[in-house]
């Protein structure tokens, strides 16, 4: 139950994640440039879910007893 509560949060993270680095996406027709684009999400703590989600799945489904 714990590598499924795991699985789950890491997902919610990772979309989290994902959803406000393609919305922060929306600066570049603006003018912003890519390097700026990238520093400017590095900044942002929101920004970090998405590799932390990635980090607590792959934990998850590495972890898990495989009985097969």
């Amino acid at each position: 139950m714990g590598y499924l509560f795991l699985f789950l949060l890491g997902f919610g993270l990772a979309v989290t994640g994902g959803v406000t680095i393609i919305a922060y996406m929306n600066f570049l027709p603006v003018g912003v440039s890519w390097g700026d684009y990238f520093i400017f999400i590095a900044s942002r703590p929101e920004c970090y879910f998405l590799p932390v989600g990635i980090l607590l799945i792959a934990i998850a489904l590495f972890r898990y007893p495989n009985h097969f």
